[in-house]
């Protein structure tokens, strides 16, 4: 396989053939994000895209998922996009779900007949980066979207029969606006309604500029207990029809996967105990992107 840069996936995408169509990430502006810094996005050539597929046909028989990499390969024109998924159905059919990233960008450039085009060609899951449903972080983070949009690109996709699972943020917003943050989040999520919803919790990365902010006293780093609570109160507020909401990432202190509404009340517990003392955190050397 040829890859190039940083390979980025979702943990759920482990056990994935990780196929590199793009490199980098279309927006790549992200303050917190240090994953593609200094990385011109560009689309890979066809010719050694489809050779990739052909090495997978040959060596990856056992893996019945696929995903697309990098940052945000929706972007990609369908007129390229559908000839790769071809070629992904005819040379690997034991492939099960194909999936990709998408932002609000790359969903708003297709139409609700490209998308459900690309459901028909495999592609079963996005996943979105939300980050917080609070504009004001929105805009400070320059996430390029409003809450408002990421309503409107999160249902257009859930609309066309593929699967959303949306990250956000712990921490993201700092501490002056951590009650609205989680808040705000919490009825994003529920006007998006997604199957699945990852909580990440912010670790500072050198070199972005939410971490210079952080250096130059701009930015103030929440504790691992008052993420606990923004997480609490992310989920106390998200009102799902039927979804796993998990927070199980190497960078979270509490792991939890917990399906909503069935888990809530559960859930608000555990979270309730650990900042009691009586469920140990996952220590700080432990934790990872």
């Amino acid at each position: 396989m040829h890859y190039e840069g940083n390979i980025i996936r979702p943990p759920s995408e482990a056990n994935s053939i990780l196929l590199q169509v793009t490199v980098g990430c279309s927006h790549n502006k992200c303050a917190f994000c240090g994953a593609y810094r200094g990385e011109r996005f560009t689309i890979k050539k066809d010719d050694i895209i489809f050779e990739d597929i052909d090495f997978a046909a040959k060596y990856c028989r056992n893996q019945s998922r696929l995903f697309i990499c990098d940052g945000d390969a929706l972007i990609i024109p369908q007129k390229r996009l559908v000839p790769i998924l071809e070629r992904i159905s005819q040379r690997l059919p034991w492939v099960e779900r194909v999936g990709l990233y998408a932002n609000t960008k790359s969903i708003r450039m297709k139409s609700d007949s490209e998308l459900a085009e690309l459901r028909q060609l495999g592609v079963k899951i996005a996943y979105m980066g939300l980050e917080t449903g609070d504009d004001v972080t929105l805009k400070k983070i320059n996430k390029g979207a409003d809450s408002a949009r990421m309503i409107e690109m999160g249902k257009k996709i859930r609309k066309a029969g593929i699967k959303l699972s949306i990250t956000v943020l712990l921490g993201l917003a700092g501490r002056e606006r951590s009650d609205i943050h989680a808040a705000e989040t919490g009825r994003v999520l529920s006007a998006i309604d997604p199957e699945f919803v990852g909580a990440l919790s912010l670790m500072l990365i050198p070199g972005t500029p939410m971490h210079k902010d952080f250096e130059n006293g701009n930015f103030e780093l929440i504790t691992p207990d008052e993420m606990l609570r923004e997480l609490g109160t992310m989920i106390a507020t998200t009102q799902l029809t039927s979804g796993l909401f998990h927070a199980n990432h190497a960078s979270n202190y509490l792991p939890i996967r917990a399906h909503l509404p069935r888990d809530r009340e559960k859930t608000l517990a555990l979270i309730a105990s650990a900042l009691e003392g009586k469920v140990r955190l996952k220590p700080e050397y432990m934790r990872a992107l």
